[in-house]
């Protein structure tokens, strides 16, 4: 069972839940150490002023801010202190809100949410309760002396707690160039025909379908090197060519899919 690295409680109303918050992800990405080329060493990285090119102990190290025209403003951990939220141990929820109504883009790291000690009825009473009502729930709290936006919903039981980013921290759409010409606009029949496309494609999500094929590669890759196999890298593929009749495209798409569904 993965280890809890957050106690406290879930605050909704007068009620308190105890809680336990644990990891709901383990990423297993392929890391790699920056190796000498010559004779294998590790590289060690140094702290290097960029001015007199000396190396600089940590304790020398202060934090410094950059206000432009190379000018730093120097902040100190006890001035920081003085602005830490207060690192209360409960999630305090504010609203109960749609899932539909958050768009995913604000959503960052999720963690499940255990009963601890003997808090198995009123835990229950809230995944049931969230459960019937399909609504999710919007609320703060103090991580490692950080402040967090959260959100909590039901999940087999459990509770599934998903830090998110605050509204100034997601791009603004209307910051992108997009095409608006009335010429850039799909036809009606272009849109029939990539709906049909995405309904061909269409299926219940199954994750373990899929699989990180790049990582399971680079395993292998690695695995070889270690028995001493000499890897021999392959050709370029070739590049791929532009649309240029969207509808032909669609139509042959359309036609393979429906082939690979016979």
């Amino acid at each position: 069972m993965p280890r809890a690295i957050w106690s406290g409680s879930v605050s909704f109303g007068l009620v308190n839940v105890p809680i336990k918050l644990v990891t709901a992800t383990s990423p297993k990405d392929v890391r790699f150490h920056q190796l000498h080329d010559a004779d294998g060493g590790r590289i060690n990285q140094k702290r290097v002023c960029s001015i007199d090119g000396e190396e600089v102990a940590f304790e020398h190290i202060v934090k410094g801010y950059d206000i432009g025209g190379g000018r730093y403003v120097t902040v100190s951990p006890e001035e920081l202190s003085t602005l830490d939220p207060a690192a209360t141990r409960t999630i305090d929820i504010e609203e109960f809100v749609d899932l539909s109504d958050i768009d995913p883009v604000y959503f960052e790291h999720s963690y499940y949410l255990i009963p601890d000690g003997r808090a198995e009825k009123p835990f229950a009473l809230l995944v049931e309760t969230m459960s019937r009502t399909g609504k999710v729930a919007v609320g703060r709290f103090v991580l490692r002396s950080k402040q967090y936006l959260a959100t909590i919903r039901a999940k087999d039981g459990v509770l599934v707690l998903a830090t998110m980013l605050y509204a100034d921290e997601v791009v603004d759409t209307a910051e992108l160039e997009v095409p608006k010409a009335a010429d850039t606009q799909p036809s009606e029949r272009e849109v029939k025909m990539a709906e049909q496309l995405v309904e061909s494609l269409s299926a219940p999500f199954e994750p373990d379908k899929y699989r990180d094929d790049y990582r399971e590669k680079v395993l292998a890759l690695i695995d070889a090197k270690a028995e001493g196999e000499e890897i021999v890298a392959p050709e370029a593929p070739e590049p791929t060519a532009p649309v240029v009749d969207l509808m032909a495209a669609l139509e042959e798409s359309l036609a393979r899919a429906k082939k690979r569904s016979a």
